[in-house]
């Protein structure tokens, strides 16, 4: 498996995971596909540049955690681009403390999601939902994090 991961950062965190990290999140993620190739940007960046993407790409007028630009290239030009994700890491360093869990377990779950949602996944109904829920979970656990969503099924 080939798996290219461009990787810029434009964001003042000293928090950010190191490169080898990043790129085993996603790689996990397009691993779980079974994908022979792939190519994916993250490009990570601070409060105002995320509120600015996701009011422009969204109508949300608020920073958020992941936002992922699926690329629009048809399958007959055989590039192997999945597209680009952009990550506020102030959002997920605040979320993770917010919500109780190591900082790096937040990262590769916000990359797992992102990920999964380049590769076609997504939660707007209940059943995709739970689908994509219980392969994040599946992913996460696999790389030796807990559950993602195990406070949320314990209520």
């Amino acid at each position: 498996m080939a798996y290219q991961i461009d990787i810029e950062s434009n964001s003042q965190s000293q928090q950010i995971p190191p490169r080898n990290e990043l790129e085993c999140w996603i790689g996990a993620a397009l691993h779980s596909q079974q994908l022979e190739e792939a190519e994916v940007s993250l490009y990570i960046v601070d409060e105002h540049e995320s509120q600015e993407l996701n009011k422009q790409y969204r109508g949300k007028d608020y920073p958020t955690n992941v936002l992922s630009f699926p690329a629009d290239i048809p399958e007959e030009v055989g590039i192997p681009l999945l597209g680009d994700l952009v990550v506020c890491a102030p959002v997920v360093e605040r979320e993770a403390q917010e919500q109780g869990k190591a900082l790096a377990a937040h990262w590769a779950h916000m990359l797992v999601h992102g990920s999964l949602h380049l590769l076609g996944f997504d939660h707007l109904e209940d059943i995709e939902a739970e689908d994509m829920e219980a392969l994040e979970t599946e992913i996460i656990t696999g790389l030796g994090y807990p559950a993602p969503y195990q406070e949320l099924t314990a209520e």
